[in-house]
């Protein structure tokens, strides 16, 4: 396929996302099944406009004055794609295939307006109703956090030292652009894409397939740390989901001790079956039934809780997310993240940590919720996050997260990560 054709097949992916207003990755998913014919790499061009329009919906749409779907996927390709109106044109001149040419007067918008005048939470690229969650974080930098989010994102990956060092993962993975991850020693970063180009399918290679590396952000690796896990203990990683915390607590414990992966949706554990047996890990029992775990009430050293959340700090990789969320759906998880708590509580020993984890940067699911849980249960007490901090990320320097009234906060402006929030609970002995 040609340019043309490309850009029109992503101009009918956004308008099904919107239409629909259904998961971008679904969306992609059904038109290539509907076009067999498309390569990879169409597909990965296709998905890079369509991701690119996204992250940058509102700020295209006010540069173009029309958010119309065919306008913002051309503003993806003159802002990321880092393509000029005459190259664009000549790419899709004589290409049956491509969509209508860019009216004269979006291009004369997007040319003389200035996106530093548009308001704030257009040039933040958020949804005008986050704008307060993220501006009582970040205060006067909220905006810059913001346009963060909507920023390509890198692979990062975790080298997995039960089977690998950085210096065999990186020599390795040399040809895909592979380099030291900051903040962590047993991290590895491909950056983010350039134009048109697409990220090496890393799980490809022989080294990933022999288990010397996962796919995992640098903010959840950093969580993973600050979790604390030491060999010989009991650890119960309450919403296991894949497992990508639980292979990393496993490595942290040199495959000693006993680690309990849990997760009440079947679906989304499955895949953790075949990455346990791939990276080596021989000391996690995987549970799916909830009755399974009443025998480790009141047993376990460390539970974490990576709780169901809003995901605004993922949304560099999933943008769709941030335009389908509402203040309902911020509400609902706030329910399940106190029940997630309320349950988790009851598996932490005398003088054991609960660890509370979200990928979300709003309040009411992270510091609000430690309060609340606090409040509720004098039992407990919050550990201080700054030592955490540092002890997890020893050659951080003045690098440093967001430390609210609780816990710590993460974000790609501040540690190269995406967005998480870290507290750590003691229960009194």
């Amino acid at each position: 396929m040609r340019l043309g054709g490309r850009l029109q097949a992503a101009i009918e992916i956004l308008d099904d996302i919107e239409t629909r207003k259904r998961p971008a990755s679904d969306a992609l998913k059904d038109w290539g099944l509907a076009h067999r014919f498309a390569g990879a790499g169409d597909r990965a061009v296709i998905g890079n406009i369509v991701y690119d329009a996204l992250r940058r919906k509102l700020s295209i749409a006010w540069r173009m004055d029309s958010a119309d779907a065919r306008d913002i996927a051309y503003g993806a390709l003159l802002s990321d794609a880092e393509m000029s109106a005459e190259a664009i044109n000549a790419e899709l001149a004589d290409d049956k295939f491509a969509p209508a040419p860019l009216d004269a007067e979006r291009l004369a918008a997007w040319e003389s307006r200035d996106l530093a005048e548009a308001p704030d939470h257009i040039r933040a690229d958020v949804p005008e109703w986050c704008a307060p969650h993220l501006e009582a974080l970040f205060g006067n930098d909220w905006v810059r956090e913001g346009a963060a989010l909507a920023a390509r994102p890198p692979v990062d990956l975790r080298v997995n030292t039960l089977k690998a060092s950085r210096a065999k993962v990186l020599k390795e993975l040399a040809r895909a652009g592979a380099a030291e991850a900051p903040l962590l020693a047993g991290a590895v970063r491909i950056p983010p894409l350039r134009a048109l180009g697409r990220h090496p399918n890393v799980q490809a290679e022989p080294a990933f397939q022999k288990g010397w590396f996962e796919v995992q952000d640098l903010g959840s690796q950093i969580a993973g740390l600050v979790a604390g896990a030491e060999p010989g203990q009991q650890v119960l990683d309450y919403c296991a989901g894949a497992g990508g915390k639980t292979l990393a607590l496993a490595a942290m414990m040199e495959n000693r001790g006993q680690i309990h992966a849990f997760d009440a949706e079947k679906p989304r554990l499955a895949p953790i079956f075949d990455r346990l047996k791939r990276a080596g890990v021989r000391n996690t029992q995987v549970h799916a039934n909830p009755e399974d775990l009443v025998q480790f009430e009141g047993q376990m050293d460390i539970v974490l809780t990576d709780a169901p959340c809003t995901g605004s700090g993922t949304w560099r990789r999933r943008p769709d997310a941030k335009w389908r969320l509402s203040p309902q759906q911020l509400e609902r998880r706030e329910i399940e993240q106190r029940e997630v708590l309320d349950a988790a509580k009851r598996y932490v020993k005398p003088g054991g940590r609960l660890v509370y984890v979200t990928c979300s940067l709003f309040a009411s699911e992270n510091n609000l919720q430690v309060e609340a849980f606090l409040r509720e249960n004098p039992d407990y007490s919050e550990v201080d996050a700054k030592p955490l901090w540092q002890a997890a990320v020893p050659g951080a320097g003045e690098i440093a997260p967001i430390f609210p009234s609780h816990g710590m906060v993460l974000s790609p402006e501040r540690t190269f990560s995406d967005g998480f929030f870290i507290s750590v609970l003691k229960k009194a002995g």
